[in-house]
């Protein structure tokens, strides 16, 4: 296959693979980040401790955590298929990817936000503060670095899935891969694929980076 004919191919992957990502990522985010903040707040000594409310959310998260991306996405068809209206796309490939990522990430924003000094928090309770402003005031601010640093860690992890994804009805780099790579015996165009996600990543992982340390130094000079 010659440059010019790989190239739209190459685009299209490229757009797709970024399409899914984003909107995933944003769903994940919107679902992970209050299911971390309520695993803190429920657990022993929490601001709300509810021993049941904790086991069966960790629970939940543990099993999404343990099941094999390619499993959840071939038993979630049936769903996605109920929500989006087809199972092939890039739109279908959204609703496997975020509920594949929610969990991971709910785990990483309960690891960022048990790190947040209990003293702060303390500290508002004594003043009158409520659980909500303890959060918005208090947990969220005090954990955004390592909250940016998790998101980085997750659009990460959601590339590779979306790469996966190719291979049952998804677009994206993954797709493109497969088909015109793999099934072609293409080994050159197999490998601007990879480099390609190679590239993604690395420019995500340094965006992640240079954000986590601008809002580390902005912590140290409030603080």
């Amino acid at each position: 296959m010659t440059w010019s004919e790989m190239q739209p191919l190459l685009s299209q992957g490229t757009v797709d693979t970024l399409y899914m990502v984003l909107w995933s990522t944003l769903v994940t985010v919107v679902g992970g980040l209050p299911l971390g903040i309520l695993l803190v707040l429920t657990d022993k000594g929490g601001l709300l401790q509810n021993t049941v409310v904790n086991k069966v959310v960790g629970v939940v998260v543990n099993i999404g955590r343990s099941l094999p991306f390619i499993i959840l996405l071939i038993a979630l068809i049936p769903f996605t298929t109920w929500v989006v209206g087809t199972f092939i796309g890039p739109s279908a490939m959204i609703v496997p990817l975020a509920i594949g990522a929610i969990p991971f990430f709910a785990r990483l924003v309960e690891t960022a936000v048990r790190e947040v000094d209990h003293g702060l928090v303390e500290a508002v309770q004594s003043m009158g503060g409520s659980v909500p402003t303890i959060v918005r005031k208090v947990l969220l601010p005090q954990a955004l670095p390592s909250l940016v640093s998790g998101v980085t860690t997750t659009v990460i992890v959601l590339i590779g899935y979306s790469a996966m994804a190719g291979a049952v009805g998804g677009e994206g780099l993954g797709s493109k891969a497969v088909t015109y790579g793999f099934q072609r015996f293409d080994n050159q165009f197999m490998l601007i694929t990879v480099v390609l996600l190679v590239v993604i990543v690395t420019v995500v992982q340094l965006i992640g980076d240079v954000a986590v340390r601008l809002l580390a130094r902005r912590g140290r000079t409030t603080s």
